[in-house]
């Protein structure tokens, strides 16, 4: 055979080996779909029959459903930071120590540190092109204006587009307002004061009826001034200062326009995916759904059984539906893992007489948003589709958490390089069916700086328990929520809260001293110490179990029986 021969006959093995090898050396692509503020049931694949997700509940058939997803906080900006660095926020220093458990403004100094890692960043140094489209919420500035040291473009993230802060209810005049409206009234009555008290004085210095100095009437102009412009200058235009949208560091819309916010979102989400069909990618698609204030679109005002919650819980699974469709338009499914979550519970309380429920519905479970012990606050969606390698329609019930996302994207990014301390988990273990138990034995559960529960899931066992330290004070008593101050605190009002714990926690240490040493058996007593407190325990099933040769009888055993002589019984009652 000639060389010209065998070369023909080599060359097809060749270059279908070629293909293999470049097949499994292929890195999948990811897909992160998060909505803001999502009840895990108000979805058909988690027991909603009345809202319509047929997207999302394809998404679960497709792939595999987790029933004990658990966030890592209750509230946006803590939770997106555990979710993003794959730790708990208190260790970011993401978590609060007041009433304020989110970022506020967006011209504040906080955010999460440049010296966190986050998947995006971890992904970005194995080639991979990123990027974010929706909210961020985890700050912009540092010292100055234009340092962008908290901004998604330090995080990792490649491309940003989108919301820097978050959609709330002072971006839409006539929504209401969501910030410090305790302080914003306090300010607001300050500045009246002020403005009454020195309309007072000018009155009677122009009358004469008190001689009044000028320059006390020019200070209290002045005070007023001040206290006017601290009101007015931060929260009376807090649309302006909160409500923008931001291509990468760049401003291109101040205040923005909420009614088209959810189309702009999803064509930039098609649009990325588009432009990287060709090479690994990571889009973390961040809704601002559904968040209050509550959208308008057309398309689905007025179309659910639930109002305009309802309409946009619709509209959100029209979105994920088209971002499915663009992943397989493109042949993507195979090697694109996709993943829809929330980044905690639904608002319980947010409602008004106009519009109804706002917030979102937590199916079976206690609490809600705000609230980090109770499930309902922190027990989210969970899905997974990757066909052909996850199969269709599985179920894990088992304790996962959104900060195993870090750790599972890493593996399957191939990312092998040392990391810091992690709470997160890889699951694709559990994804697969090669684990049967999850690897978290205990989660924590914050508000906060505030450990308000821990979970524990015994290895070996199918039993969860979980303990809770704080459970938030209901309004009014019976309520499900804390509807009379709209969210639940973190921790307890009670100022002598901490003493109140460790004083009781050193008294029960010093009563347990006084009592006998636990003996469950004589065989234990016997090898007990000879501390005089031993005592043995008379409670045992040794002890307490019936023994025939103890037991009392009149006549003779075991015919035991008699009854109490009636004369004797009537001159004793005489």
């Amino acid at each position: 055979m000639s060389r010209f021969a065998m070369l023909a006959l080599l060359l097809p093995l060749i270059l279908t080996a070629g293909s293999d090898v470049s097949a499994v050396e292929q890195k999948p692509n990811f897909v992160l779909m998060m909505v803001d503020d999502l009840g895990i049931g108000d979805l058909g694949c988690y027991g909603n029959d009345t809202i319509r997700t047929p997207n999302i509940d394809r998404l679960a058939s497709e792939g595999v459903k987790l029933t004990q997803h658990i966030a890592a906080a209750p509230l946006c900006s803590p939770s997106r930071a555990a979710f993003m660095t794959g730790r708990y926020a208190l260790r970011s220093g993401m978590a609060s120590t007041g009433r304020v458990q989110v970022l506020l403004f967006l011209g504040g100094s906080g955010g999460l540190p440049a010296s966190e890692t986050t998947f995006a960043k971890r992904l970005q140094q194995q080639g991979y092109s990123t990027g974010l489209i929706g909210k961020w919420h985890l700050g912009v500035n540092c010292e100055s204006r234009g340092d962008h040291c908290h901004h998604p473009n330090q995080h990792g993230f490649s491309y940003f587009y989108g919301l820097p802060f978050t959609l709330f209810n002072d971006c839409v005049p006539g929504e209401g307002r969501d910030v410090l409206v305790d302080l914003q009234q306090t300010l607001q009555h300050l500045t009246l004061l002020f403005g009454v008290g020195l309309l007072t004085m000018v009155f009677v210095r122009v009358s004469g009826l008190l001689e009044v100095n000028f320059w006390f009437l020019v200070l209290l102009f002045f005070l007023g001034l001040v206290a006017a412009a601290v009101w007015y200058v931060p929260f009376a235009l807090l649309q302006t200062w909160n409500c923008i949208i931001m291509r990468n560091q760049e401003v291109i819309e101040q205040p923005m326009t909420v009614e088209t916010l959810p189309q702009r979102l999803l064509g930039e989400a098609q649009n990325f995916i588009r432009r990287n069909a060709d090479h690994p990618f990571l889009l973390f698609f961040s809704l601002a759904h559904i968040h209050t204030p509550l959208f308008k679109s057309p398309a689905f005002a007025g179309k659910s059984r639930h109002g305009r919650y309802g309409d946009n819980l619709e509209e959100v699974d029209w979105i994920i539906g088209k971002v499915i469709e663009t992943v397989d338009s493109f042949g993507l499914a195979n090697n694109t893992l996709m993943y829809f979550t929330s980044d905690h519970g639904g608002h319980l309380e947010d409602s008004d007489a106009h519009i109804g429920q706002k917030g979102g519905w937590n199916g079976i479970y206690k609490g809600g948003k705000a609230m980090g012990g109770w499930e309902g606050g922190i027990r989210v969606p969970g899905i997974f589709r990757w066909p052909g390698r996850l199969a269709a329609g599985r179920v894990v019930e088992e304790p996962t958490s959104l900060m195993d996302l870090y750790p599972t994207l890493k593996y399957l990014a191939g990312d092998k390089q040392p990391d810091r301390e992690l709470d997160g988990y890889n699951l694709m273990p559990l994804l697969e069916g090669k684990a049967a138990q999850s690897q978290h034995e205990f989660m924590f559960h914050y508000c906060g700086i505030y450990l308000n529960a821990v979970r524990w899931h015994p290895p070996g066992s199918d039993s969860v328990f979980k303990v809770h330290f704080f459970t938030p004070n209901f309004s009014p008593p019976g309520a499900g929520g804390c509807y009379d101050t709209k969210v639940c605190l973190c921790h307890d009002t009670e100022p002598r809260y901490a003493e109140v714990l460790e004083r009781t926690a050193k008294a029960v240490m010093r009563h347990r001293s006084t009592l006998p040493q636990e003996v469950t058996s004589a065989d234990d007593a016997s090898k007990a110490s000879t501390d005089v407190h031993d005592v043995l325990n008379q409670m045992t099933w040794e002890k307490i179990l019936w023994r025939p040769w103890l037991q009392p009888c009149c006549g003779t055993f075991p015919f035991c029986g008699c009854k109490e002589d009636a004369a004797t019984y009537e001159s004793t009652t005489a």
